[in-house]
Formats: structure tokens, sequence, C-alpha cells
């Protein structure tokens, strides 16, 4: 059975950095060719960013490496009109077509959305930007960091003392390229039924602020300030960071149930009748005093241990890692999560890449390929323009509703 639900579609990439490229690698994993139209002699910025000097000159910064496997390369520059013409072609026959420049410069290169459906009215265009291509902040420039602070992300991370604080990754694009592959799954998806293309505008603001669920629909229909909490969950207790013989665990017992058994294991069956925290609501009023009595008892024993009897019970709990100590985990090697690919240019040696936690049909989805070279696939422009053409989906004529 096909394993690769993308199989066939095209994608014409024109991103840089993250929030785009992250899409398309999610797209390209599920069986998407993807092919990075890049600004000729400089590239995506991503391939001049990581923490190696060497591979940052050499245009294969980390930072691309780990988004770019499974894609291929061409160098266009769409201010020469003799290139342009190529890039007509390629939008012809792509199904897809990907950036994230600042809102209004792909329109005012002369591909707006009118004349890329005029090129191709199957087309699916999806722009990402960090406020969307409309409003009054459309124009302005910005990175993750500074969606992060709009959001209110930042407000909210950290404890009453060190709020407001960044979260620890880029994780406003991260959103906004897993929101705009989404988008660009459905669409195609709608595609299917009428024939037609569409125009996706996606703003990272908005993108992020859907994603924090809880904390901004709490505000919005019980009018609760959100606050930073650190390491506990606003939304119940005994649940967040503990600590314990040697190190910190987190644990959710978030049920009443939950609860109870954690009691049990530690010894502690009066807190489940004490008055303070007898039920839910009373556990978050009284979290401060729970958290004391629970840490008293954690502190007895390694934060393994903890980690070994309380989920054999049905309590979550797990120890905090390092990024090294949480790549090297046996369930990620189970479930084949990373994979090696030859590094580019040079076949001796390997880098490795992550998939997206996806199995379909029991398989993960990896790239076969390297990241490319800055124009590695400059010579196969021709046949991708020809194979691209022959095989566009033509328009389905679109009976109109009554």
């Amino acid at each position: 059975m096909e394993r690769t639900p993308l199989r066939g579609i095209r994608v014409l990439d024109l991103t840089n950095v993250l929030a785009g490229p992250y899409c398309s690698y999610q797209l390209m994993l599920f069986g998407a060719e993807v092919v990075k139209v890049e600004v000729p002699g400089s590239g995506d910025l991503a391939r001049h960013l990581g923490p190696e000097p060497e591979l940052n000159g050499a245009g294969l910064g980390a930072s691309f490496l780990a988004q770019n496997a499974g894609k291929k390369s061409i160098e266009v520059d769409l201010k020469d009109s003799a290139r342009r013409a190529v890039f007509d072609d390629l939008v012809r026959g792509a199904d897809v077509l990907l950036e994230n420049f600042r809102a209004g410069v792909l329109a005012r290169l002369g591909y707006d959305w009118a004349r890329l459906r005029e090129l191709n009215p199957g087309l699916v265009y999806c722009a990402i930007s960090g406020f969307g291509q409309t409003g009054p902040m459309s124009q302005a420039p910005a990175y993750d960091q500074i969606i992060q602070g709009l959001s209110g992300m930042m407000s909210i991370t950290g404890t009453e003392d060190t709020a407001p604080l960044r979260v620890g990754f880029p994780v406003c694009d991260t959103v906004g390229g897993l929101m705009a592959a989404l988008a660009i799954s459905s669409a195609l998806v709608g595609r299917e039924r009428t024939g037609e293309g569409c125009f996706l505008d996606l703003s990272m603001l908005e993108a992020s602020i859907s994603a924090m669920g809880w904390t901004v629909s709490h505000y919005l229909i019980s009018g609760v300030r959100p606050a930073p909490t650190g390491q506990q969950n606003v939304t119940a207790a005994p649940s967040g960071t503990f600590e314990t013989a040697d190190g910190l665990l987190n644990i959710a017992a978030n049920r009443q149930t939950q609860f109870e058994k954690l009691c049990g294991l530690l010894g502690r069956p009066d807190l489940v009748t004490d008055p303070r925290f007898a039920d839910r609501e009373a556990r978050k009023v009284n979290r401060d005093a729970l958290n004391a009595e629970l840490t008293r008892e954690l502190r007895r024993r390694p934060a393994e241990a903890w980690e070994r009897e309380l989920p054999a019970i049905g309590v979550p709990a797990a120890r905090i890692l390092s990024v090294p100590q949480a790549v090297a985990s046996e369930q990620l090697a189970h479930r084949r999560f990373f994979t090696d690919v030859p590094f580019p240019g040079d076949p001796d040696r390997v880098v490795r890449v992550s998939g997206n936690g996806v199995l379909v049909d029991g398989e993960p989805l990896h790239p076969a390929t390297a990241p490319p070279l800055l124009g590695e696939h400059n010579g196969q422009t021709a046949e991708f323009v020809d194979r691209w053409r022959a095989g566009a989906v033509p328009v389905a004529a679109v009976e109109e509703e009554p």
C-alpha cells in the first residue's frame, strides 16, 4: 500500500530559514516533490546559520541541514526576465507554491494571486508571514521571538519573578510551519472536489495564539487573566515539577483517581481525606501546601524509581531530560524517529535528521536523499518544467451553486 499520501504533489518552495522550510519538510515526508527556488549565490539564509562556522561558510549550516533533506535546489533570480519565464513554467506545473516573504513582496515582483491564478488555476498558493497579508502590522518584519512577545506567550513563560521568558526553541516558527502544512493539505483535498486552487494567507501571530489553547480560551470565556506559573500546571494539582532525591520529576495527577493512587504509593493516604486536598478545586487553591507534602515524600527516593513506579499504577510521571538524553531515548529508537542521510557533497559522511512522529501503515516517514547543495539541481530545471507541465492537474469545470 502507498505510504506516501502526497506522492505526485509538486511543491515550489521559495521559503527561507524555518517556518516555510519546516512546512515543506513535512510535505516532503508525506511524499511531495519539493523544489527549493533559491537566490543565486546565497540561497536560503539557513544555509549560513548554525553552531559550526565551517559549515555555515560552506552554505550547509546545521539549521539548513535539519529541515531540507529530501528536497531539490535550483537557483532563480526573479528579477531576471529570462529566468522569470522558467519560473512561470514551473508555476504552471506546480500543485503548491509556498513563500514566506514579507507581505506583498512576491506581488511586487509581478506574482500576485491574480497572476499566479492566471498561470495555474489549480495552484494552491500559501504565503506565510508574521502578521498576515493585511492589517496595520502586515508590513512589519517579524522573527520568532517577536511573535512570541506579541502573542502573550512570553508573558506566561517562567515564574512571577522570572517572566517574561522566551520559549527555548522557535515555537512560533514551528507552529506556523505546521499550520501551513495542514492548510495546504486541506486545500489539496478541496481541489480534488472543485478543481480549483486557492490562496492561503497564514499569519504566524494568529497561528501561535490559536496554539496557546486554554491559556487564551480561559481569558476569552471566563475572564481569567493568565499569569506565569513556572513549572506548575494551572489547570490541575498536583500537576507540575517536583524534587526527588537526585533530580526533578514531572507528575501530572490530574484526575481524582490518579491523585489517590499517588498518595497511596507515597504512603500518605491521609492527604486524600484532608479537606484542603479532598477535591480538584480545593487542591488548586491549596497547591503550595499540597506540593510541600508531596515533595517531602518524593525526596526519599531517586527520580528514576518514581518514573518507573508511578506510570505502572496509572499516574503520568517522568524525569526532565536534557536534549542529549531525549534524543537517545529507547522509545525514539524503537519508533525509528531519526534517520541518517548522506552528507551533501560527501558520500563518506552522514547527517542525522528527524522524522515527524507519524507512522503510515506502521512505517516512519523519512527523507530519502541528502539536503541539497545550493543549485545542485540547476541542470534539471528543464526536466522539472517538462515533467511538471505534463503532470499538471487539469482544471475541472466547477458547477455554480444554485
